[in-house]
């Protein structure tokens, strides 16, 4: 979109983007087409942490706590969206690793204290000279999506006035590669999820490992592991919000009364727009590629995107695209203005652009024809990358019951 606007006030909804989303969204895109594709290929095969670009996107600003709150300062909730989907279009796996800190940093925010943001959130990503990575622990072998079956357990020991951790995490981006990881534990386990809060572990605490890195299906450019916890100690507070605060909810809880949501639900509600912009980001790259693939490549005479099948095809993956955009604007602009429905609106845009980004990659492959499965066209990365996005058991399932238990008004725990 090449209009121009005055910045959008917090009581409309636009598709047009002021100079400033403009001027970033060229930026990014011009990092992750010059920078990240050209690595792509290399790191997805070596399925290691691209620490030279993750220090690349620091030395440019671009992987920054300054720069994530210049992007979540937009009034428009737009920004956020905007940057991803540029990153994931370069590569999803290097746009993961240089993007998966922010999941922590929106646990920070959503849930801590003032000094814990200040304090923690710059060593999420270090310096320029010697980035760092951050983690946010929520899932176990037993409990994905369902987080009120978490049996990592937190206990306060009043005599040393310290928290005391200990279970496991499953398939935690950047897990025990981080500097700072947060954990999502149960204090009470009879609450349930109203029972559970995040902790802040530090650098170099003793008694939290790496488990096995997984050895995955695509985005494998991003680290993915198991996290241990072994009577881990951690100060009282190192609680997110505050030990005083974490003691008023549990007591509320008790009484039954209607509390605010749990910390894990608060910090995948906020980010599930960002999430689906990452998706439109690997549709896109896959449409855009089948897109000049079809205009060059020639068959009986002329070119193949001259026959009705491949247009068709090429113009309903358009606008499949552009509708999951409009949901996941929508949801972003939503969530940034306070408008209700927050996280039914989230949930369908990620939801729709999940299923977007496997069916446009699956397209794109059959447009390529025998060449979609081969090194030097990168859509079958694309096609793996996407399938990331829809292959956990359940996920579709639970963002579906958010979404209608949100429309129906019944409260969600």
């Amino acid at each position: 979109m090449e209009a121009v606007t005055e910045p959008l006030s917090q009581g409309s909804f636009s598709m047009e983007l002021n100079q400033d989303q403009l001027d970033v969204r060229e930026w990014v895109h011009g990092f992750a087409e010059n920078v990240v594709r050209p690595a792509a290929a290399e790191w997805d095969e070596r399925e290691e942490t691209p620490w030279p670009l993750i220090q690349e996107a620091a030395k440019i600003g671009l992987y920054s706590f300054e720069a994530l709150a210049q992007f979540y300062a937009d009034e428009t909730g737009l920004m956020l969206p905007i940057v991803n989907e540029e990153l994931f279009w370069g590569d999803a796996g290097i746009g993961m690793s240089i993007m998966g800190t922010t999941l922590a940093v929106a646990a920070i925010f959503s849930s801590g204290t003032g000094e814990q943001f200040g304090e923690w959130v710059p060593q999420c990503y270090g310096t320029p000279d010697d980035p760092k990575v951050a983690a946010f622990c929520v899932s176990e072998p037993d409990a994905g999506s369902d987080v009120s079956s978490l049996r990592t357990r937190a206990k306060y020991d009043e005599k040393t006035d310290e928290w005391v951790i200990n279970g496991q995490k499953a398939w935690a981006t950047n897990g025990g590669i981080s500097d700072v990881h947060v954990v999502i534990a149960s204090v009470d386990p009879e609450l349930g999820a109203r029972g559970q809060a995040g902790f802040i572990i530090p650098p170099n605490t003793p008694g939290l490992s790496q488990g096995t890195k997984v050895k995955k299906h695509g985005l494998r450019a991003s680290h993915t592991a198991d996290v241990f916890l072994d009577d881990v100690r951690l100060p009282a507070r190192m609680v997110l919000g505050g030990k005083e605060k974490l003691d008023e909810r549990l007591a509320r809880a008790r009484e039954g009364t209607r509390g605010n949501r749990q910390a894990a639900m608060q910090t995948f509600e906020a980010t599930r727009p960002s999430v689906g912009a990452q998706a439109i980001g690997i549709a896109r790259a896959a449409y855009e590629y089948s897109l000049q693939y079809a205009k060059d490549r020639s068959q009986f005479g002329r070119a193949i995107i001259e026959n009705q099948a491949i247009a068709f095809a090429l113009a309903d993956m358009r606008m499949e695209i552009d509708a999951a955009r409009l949901l996941v604007w929508r949801a972003s602009w939503m969530g940034r203005t306070g408008r209700k429905f927050e996280a039914a609106e989230g949930s369908m845009s990620k939801l729709k652009a999940g299923e977007v980004a496997v069916w446009a990659t699956e397209r794109a492959i059959q447009i390529l024809g025998g060449n979609g499965y081969t090194r030097e066209f990168p859509v079958e990365r694309m096609h793996r990358d996407a399938k990331i996005y829809t292959i956990f058991e359940g996920t579709s399932e639970i963002q579906r019951l958010v979404i209608s238990r949100a429309i129906s008004g019944v409260h969600i725990r």
